[in-house]
């Protein structure tokens, strides 16, 4: 068992983290809202097995990746009462450090599911957690998961606890950014869009997919960012339709390269924003201009109907009108938050929206990434456009910046 907490003195896990934000406050701000959601839905503690979940409660982060895909290290947050990390062993000191982990001790699920062990941990976890929830829970037995196996799920309500997916609430948390989050986000970006600018002064013919690629994920690592979530960067034929991830392909004069950042960056925080390139020598097409332009009055337009108060079913409804020829291939939403990954809210097309569709309300504080995709079915090439925005009081704020490509910008030849 190891205790926690730095006494308030803002340490952070590593010393890379930028000193513009205020770590402690960052961590206060979300914990409290956290807190906040669970007084006002009766819950004893929630159980955090989401990396992102855990990171948004505490700040804390522990072999991240791994996590993602391996669920044995979770997180007691108590309503009242410590919060307690079952650690993977011998690396609690990852994250004693902060004040927002209170106890460590050892995961009952390390290797239980590689170990074909998971009937013999479930119980031994559960017990653990329940005899914690009658201890500070004051009497309440409602706890909430993010995700779990269900053999542990099941074994927390043979405990007499009351057991719930507590992941929308969460999400529902997240989607109002305090002030600090606010300047994660734009520490992140500005990390991205160096790692885009490597991108594009490589773009040569001969040049490969992946080799661009390469550059830009050294460079986002470079300007302090963790990871990239996604591949998404094609070239020529290879850009229509979208969701093509980088391959050998070679780049020749003339073609389109676009890309999708979708990069974890500064204390965890998602840049996410997209754009198209033209690969000279030689001038852009009158196709490739029409295709661009389009793209551009989407999401100029779907900027600017963003305003704080108006439902998510607005915005579906007064988005830009995609040209039926290009309905098919439409990108899936038309603008999606932003946070710790792409999150709540999620607007969907309204063609979309009985299926994907939720209502609710933009607030500010919200922050949103504006999408476009523009080609055609059995086009040659199509164009990915994206940008981040700000919800604010008096409507939106750009958080990306990084230039559109004035030469595809015109129709004109």
């Amino acid at each position: 068992m190891v205790l926690g907490g730095d006494g308030g003195t803002g340490l952070g896990l590593t010393d890379t983290e930028p000193a513009q934000v205020d770590a402690v406050a960052l961590r206060r701000g979300r914990l409290e809202r956290v807190r906040r959601m669970m007084g006002e839905q009766d819950y004893a503690a929630l159980i955090l097995f989401d990396p992102n979940n855990q990171r948004y409660a505490t700040g804390s982060r522990n072999m991240f990746g791994y996590f993602l895909r391996n669920s044995t290290r979770y997180f007691l947050i108590n309503r009242e009462g410590p919060i307690i990390l079952f650690e993977y062993p011998q690396s609690a000191h990852v994250s004693t450090c902060l004040e927002t982990v209170d106890e460590a001790r050892h995961s009952k699920l390390v290797w239980s599911s590689v170990a074909g062990r998971d009937d013999e941990t479930a119980r031994p976890f559960a017990a653990e957690i329940a005899d914690l929830v009658r201890e500070h829970g004051n009497g309440l037995t409602k706890v909430g998961l993010d995700r779990c196996g269900h053999g542990q799920a099941l074994a927390l309500q043979a405990e007499g606890l009351n057991v719930m997916d507590c992941q929308q609430e969460l999400l529902a948390v997240r989607a109002v950014k305090t002030a600090e989050e606010v300047s994660c986000l734009q520490l992140s970006m500005a990390a991205s869009e160096a790692a885009v600018a490597a991108v594009q002064s490589a773009i040569v013919p001969g040049v490969s997919e992946t080799e661009l690629f390469a550059r830009m994920y050294g460079a986002a690592i470079q300007g302090g960012c963790e990871m990239i979530e996604t591949r998404l960067l094609a070239s020529g034929p290879r850009t229509n339709p979208w969701f093509k991830e980088a391959s050998a392909r070679r780049l020749r004069p003339g073609e389109l390269v676009a890309l999708d950042t979708d990069t974890i960056g500064c204390f965890g925080y998602y840049s996410d924003f997209s754009r198209t390139f033209f690969c000279g020598p030689g001038r852009p097409t009158t196709d490739q201009r029409t295709l661009y332009q389009m793209a551009y009055d989407q999401v100029q337009h779907n900027i600017d109907i963003i305003r704080p108060g108006k439902s998510f079913r607005q915005i579906a409804d007064e988005a830009w009108a995609i040209p039926q020829r290009f309905v098919n291939q439409r990108y899936t939403s038309v603008m999606h938050g932003v946070g710790m990954h792409g999150e709540s809210p999620f607007i969907a097309h309204a063609m979309d929206f009985a299926q994907f569709g939720r209502d609710g309300v933009l607030q500010p504080g919200m922050v949103v990434s504006v999408e476009s995709y523009i080609g055609e079915e059995g086009g040659r090439e199509g164009v990915k456009l994206e940008e981040e925005v700000l919800v604010t009081e008096t409507g939106p704020a750009l958080i990306s910046r990084y230039p559109f490509e004035e030469g595809l910008l015109s129709r004109e030849v």
